[in-house]
């Protein structure tokens, strides 16, 4: 919704829309609200600095440092050489298929060592379980249950993995064609 007819005012407007989108999809997605902001921010800037982050967000140096480096971890902010600057630059990816690739790729990436490692541990107790002839056999029993249905998730986490690379090598695009651009 506009509230003026300053086109200026009009045009941040649009953009703070979009800012908030992307800050509150983030956070969907398990990344704070303020460093969702400050990627929808940098959207918008060919480069920016820390200073000129923490000018725009209102947040601390700090704060900003490490929303930068979070995001740089997803590969969805790179540090950029500016001739002539002693400061950092910063520029964000602006291609949302490449940030699809980057940032869900590693989050699925993450999720499978997680719980494939979660489920390995947790097998071994139960072997541990089953094998012992000190318990009782409802015990055994339910041991054996678990560790079955742990093992089904496995199949599950070989398909996200086979998923990962395909999407971390534009495979799935064979698949899932990106639409034409449209002006």
């Amino acid at each position: 919704m506009v509230h003026s007819n300053n086109p200026d005012y009009q045009l941040e407007e649009a953009k703070d829309i979009v800012i908030n989108a992307i800050g509150e999809t983030m956070d969907l997605y398990g990344i704070n609200r303020s460093v969702g902001n400050l990627f929808g921010t940098m959207l918008f800037e060919d480069s920016m600095t820390l200073d000129e982050m923490r000018e725009q967000l209102q947040m601390s140096k700090p704060s900003m440092s490490a929303g930068v480096k979070r995001l740089q971890e997803y590969d969805i902010v790179k540090q950029q050489f500016t001739r002539g600057s002693r400061k950092q630059h910063f520029i964000a990816e602006k291609d949302f298929f490449n940030f699809f690739r980057n940032f869900f790729s590693r989050k699925w990436r993450r999720e499978i060592v997680i719980n494939s490692e979660g489920v390995h541990d947790a097998v071994a107790i139960l072997d541990k379980i089953i094998d012992n002839d000190k318990a009782d056999e409802a015990t055994i029993a339910e041991a054996k249950e678990v560790k079955q249905q742990l093992l089904d998730t496995l199949p599950y986490y070989e398909w996200l993995e086979q998923l990962s690379d395909a999407l971390e090598s534009g495979e799935i695009f064979k698949y899932f064609p990106m639409p034409e651009r449209k002006e």
